[in-house]
């Protein structure tokens, strides 16, 4: 039981559950992150914390970026059950097509100081 409070409490905020809508999309560093949600940097960081800890997420450091994509390698049945159905759901929330329409126009190079 614990695992899967610990993933609801994790997707129970809703920059969190914003974090998942957009790595649905393509894998981001932190610097993309920050800026689609137009949070700081560490606030970001701590979100993306949480979601590790839950198993959501995976980091994938790759040369100076660290990448963050959705867990979909789980072994944990909570987060694989899960992972499909989050997919599905919000397709129409307004702050969800923003996200994502953002998600396709930032540009890590031009954001994150190269």
């Amino acid at each position: 039981m614990r695992q899967l409070l610990k993933i609801f409490k994790a997707l129970s905020d809703g920059n969190r559950l914003r974090i998942v809508k957009i790595l649905q999309i393509r894998s981001l560093c932190v610097c993309e992150i920050t800026e689609i949600l137009q949070l700081s940097n560490s606030t970001v960081s701590k979100h993306l914390s949480i979601l590790r800890d839950a198993e959501l997420i995976l980091d994938d450091k790759v040369g100076k970026w660290v990448n963050y994509q959705l867990n979909d390698s789980v072994t944990e049945r909570y987060v694989a059950d899960l992972l499909p159905l989050l997919a599905k759901w919000l397709p129409q929330e307004r702050v969800v097509l923003e996200d994502a329409h953002k998600v396709n126009s930032v540009d890590r190079n031009s954001i994150c100081g190269v």
